[in-house]
């Protein structure tokens, strides 16, 4: 897949997080998350970890642990939301999830553009 470059947008950063604390984003900088998400998207270990969380972790669709060691992700505060420009080869569906995982329906797609 060619990459896309995904603007999102997150309201408030320091309340943002995902359903479950121990995969959820625990900080309130945009660089803290940056840096967080863009590890999320270029190696498996957080889907590693949502996966052994759940019921049957061999049922889960191994595709969703793919990952983009090229991946990008910037964050920077504007006023009270965070504007976050992610670029990456993954499909939205991954982008998706990880992005849930991590601060949950706090965040909000603006535009995707291809690279």
């Amino acid at each position: 897949m060619p990459a896309q470059r995904y603007y999102l947008s997150i309201d408030d950063l320091a309340r943002a997080r995902g359903q479950f604390s121990e995969l959820s984003f625990h900080g309130n900088s945009p660089d803290s998350f940056a840096t967080l998400l863009q590890s999320a998207l270029r190696e498996p270990t957080l889907w590693r970890r949502w996966r052994a969380m759940q019921p049957d972790p061999d049922a889960v669709d191994p595709a969703l642990g793919a990952s983009d060691p090229a991946a990008t992700v910037t964050a920077t505060q504007s006023d009270l939301h965070t504007d976050v420009v992610v670029t990456t080869n993954l499909p939205h569906a991954i982008l998706k999830h990880r992005l849930t995982l991590l601060v949950g329906a706090h965040w909000s797609l603006r535009d995707v553009k291809s690279v």
